[in-house]
């Protein structure tokens, strides 16, 4: 069975993260309690909306997806591959669904390593061939045996609380009330804790990126593979009409290469940059030979 070592990078990360969110959530509900703000029922919701979310978030993105769990009779190779992979790395293997769309993308989604499911695209299955479709299922077992579904779910409870004081705050002010200045601050303060939450997440989400390529490259020993499946998802995805693209584009956080690349800077982006990646990859492609 071939181990990968774990990331003291990727654990110090999202530790450190853990541990600024809640510093800023305390902060934030500090503030509101000062202020007398009555935003506990709301926060329970919030709370109880994120536990929804992870209890049935892989049921959720399958059926928004469309993306059906297949059999081997219906998908041999598909099936083999992961086989070969699970093994190799003392996986329990995940259900394997298809997404029947043009658009070549991959991705993982589960609350954990035994709820777990590897999905890919029909147009992910015409494009690549079977060392490619190895190196993005790799990536993608990769992400279930890191526990970055998990990770992510937990760290979107803060910024998903403080939407919800944002979004449903200005219910409380009022044009009659002299005073709405508390309910105001509250507002604005939730707004800065949403942009820090939605900030480091998004930094947790590209520096998970890099490890699961990395540890996808380790468990198949062919860096230039997956180099090579992440060139032809790009290349393909160029030349699809933008108004299929932004059909799926909710869907960028889970997909191995966003459907369409993020506008604002980097430090926004839910991926790095496709060129670093395929970088890292030929790197570590020499040094392997």
């Amino acid at each position: 069975m071939q181990r990968i070592k774990r990331d003291h990078g990727l654990t110090a990360r999202i530790v450190l993260a853990f541990v600024v969110l809640a510093l800023v959530y305390f902060v934030f509900l500090s503030i509101l309690a000062y202020f007398g703000i009555g935003m506990i029922p709301l926060i329970a919701i919030g709370v109880f909306m994120v536990l929804i979310q992870y209890l049935i978030s892989d049921k959720i993105v399958l059926w928004s997806t469309g993306a059906r769990i297949v059999s081997r009779e219906e998908y041999p190779i598909l099936h083999d591959i992961t086989d070969r992979l699970v093994m190799r790395i003392g996986l329990k293997k995940p259900k394997l669904a298809v997404m029947y769309s043009d658009i070549p993308n991959a991705f993982a989604t589960g609350k954990s390593k035994s709820s777990a499911v590897v999905a890919v695209t029909s147009g992910l299955l015409n494009l690549l061939d079977d060392e490619e479709l190895e190196g993005v299922i790799a990536h993608e077992l990769a992400h279930i045996k890191n526990r970055d579904m998990l990770a992510i779910t937990l760290a979107s409870l803060f910024s998903t609380v403080a939407w919800y004081v944002m979004h449903y705050g200005w219910y409380g002010v009022s044009y009659n009330r002299r005073d709405n200045s508390a309910i105001i601050i509250a507002i604005i303060v939730a707004m800065i804790t949403w942009f820090v939450s939605f900030l480091i997440t998004r930094a947790i989400s590209r520096y998970r990126e890099y490890v699961a390529d990395r540890d996808g490259a380790i468990i198949t020993g062919k860096p230039i593979k997956l180099a090579n499946a992440l060139m032809k998802i790009s290349g393909k995805m160029s030349r699809i009409p933008t108004r299929d693209l932004r059909e799926v584009e909710s869907l960028n956080a889970f997909f191995i290469i966003p459907a369409i690349g993020d506008s604002l800077a980097n430090i926004f982006a839910t991926h790095p940059p496709v060129e670093a990646r395929i970088k890292r990859l030929m790197a570590m492609e020499e040094r392997l030979y």
